[in-house]
């Protein structure tokens, strides 16, 4: 299951392997597509941890085991993620299954990703409307954080090797992880980070200054805290697709940015849910693995039944393959621009900023007392000492988490 495809032709994880898409007979295809269906599928079952982790688990499994791309690639489909709009970690996915099999790639990897947690939430949403209360899952989640951190350091110190060039990206990585403790956009911090290394290698040293913009830059701000009391009105399934498809071609940032837009929106100006349900939604997306935007298909299905789970899912997750469909084949060719090169080079650089800062915040989170300390130091071992596969450390987690429920609970 490890090992690369039997159309690879090196062992070198940082050469990209094998034919492409187009150049394969029709049985190879369907293998190919098979391959990347198998390795989503079981991504979208244990991806937890938001992501940063989901990131550190495709590049283990993509670039290291399976050697379908290289690490420097992964970094500018990284790169390219976080400057669209969209769910990074799903885009990622959609971005590999393009690399490796076109279209139907792109189609398969994607929807295999983000099956998994649409079916759970949806399962969940039902027993939600049913009984008004959550499934308990704080003891799954509570052994599963601190190893998620191990697999996440694991991911930075590799891409980190890639992403830290030279003094221009190295200082923009910094500039970047101070910033985001000021509160600053994170899409304006990959914007000026791009650009200030672009101008830099492209103008001389004599720019240097520009690797650490000071301008008023806008910070990211919650909604308020207005509280439906009722729900004022329902929504039929086009209702629920037009909405989140309006989401899913403007939203940049995490399930907090998602939590203050839906709050404005579904709460404050439609009266379509109330705080608390709106609360519940974001936990369930939360606590399921895979993408965090399969809260969509939680709120769907409080607006408009079934109808408006599968409305809800389609129309956040859409612009996602739409616009990586697009973009994914200018790539290389961008690439080869010196000065979109150096753009790239310093939202890679920032990219790699911001995941370290997410890497602290969710360590303060997941590592709260003697047990998940123990449990964060044995993954560490896990993954650096012995190189487990994410899989394992994850499904270990959760196991050690609902056993420790037996004698701490």
């Amino acid at each position: 299951m490890d090992r690369p495809d039997s159309d690879t032709f090196s062992q070198d994880p940082d050469v990209t392997l094998g034919p492409s898409y187009a150049e394969l007979g029709p049985s190879q295809r369907r293998q190919r597509l098979q391959d990347l269906a198998q390795v989503f599928f079981r991504l979208g079952l244990i991806a937890f941890g938001g992501p940063a982790a989901h990131i550190a688990m495709m590049d283990d499994e993509v670039v290291k085991r399976r050697q379908w791309l290289s690490r420097e690639k992964l970094l500018d489909l990284i790169g390219v993620t976080n400057l669209i709009p969209g769910p990074n970690s799903t885009e990622l996915a959609i971005h590999i299954g393009y690399e490796r099999g076109g279209w139907p790639g792109l189609m398969v990897a994607g929807s295999c990703f983000i099956l998994p947690a649409m079916v759970m939430v949806w399962i969940l949403a039902a027993v939600y409307r049913q009984y008004q209360t959550l499934p308990q899952a704080e003891w799954l989640l509570y052994g599963i954080k601190p190893v998620i951190i191990a697999v996440i350091l694991q991911a930075l110190i590799k891409l980190g090797k890639k992403a830290i060039k030279d003094v221009p990206t190295t200082l923009v990585a910094i500039a970047v992880i101070a910033a985001f403790f000021l509160n600053i956009n994170e899409i304006l911090l990959l914007v000026l980070a791009g650009l200030a290394v672009m101008v830099v290698k492209n103008l001389g040293r004599n720019s240097m200054a520009l690797l650490l913009p000071c301008s008023g830059a806008v910070a990211q701000t919650g909604g308020t805290a207005a509280t439906a009391a009722t729900v004022a009105t329902s929504a039929s399934g086009l209702q629920v697709f037009l909405f989140f498809l309006k989401i899913g071609c403007v939203l940049y940032g995490s399930g907090y940015v998602l939590l203050a837009f839906l709050q404005r929106d579904l709460v404050e100006r439609l009266g379509w849910l109330t705080s608390q349900e709106l609360l519940d939604a974001i936990a369930i997306g939360q606590f399921t693995p895979g993408p965090v935007f399969t809260t969509a298909t939680f709120v769907g299905y409080l607006l408009a039944g079934h109808i408006g789970a599968i409305a809800g899912t389609i129309g956040i997750f859409l612009p996602a393959f739409l616009l990586v469909g697009l973009i994914n084949p200018w790539v290389p060719k961008l690439r080869q621009s010196r000065w979109f090169s150096a753009f790239l080079d310093g939202v890679n650089a920032a990219s790699l900023g911001l995941m370290a800062v997410v890497t602290y915040t969710l360590g303060r989170a997941a590592i709260i007392d003697w047990v998940t300390i123990v449990l964060a130091v044995l993954a560490v071992i896990a993954v650096f000492r012995f190189k487990l596969n994410s899989a394992w450390i994850v499904l270990a987690g959760g196991v050690l988490g609902l056993l420790a429920q037996q004698f701490l609970g």
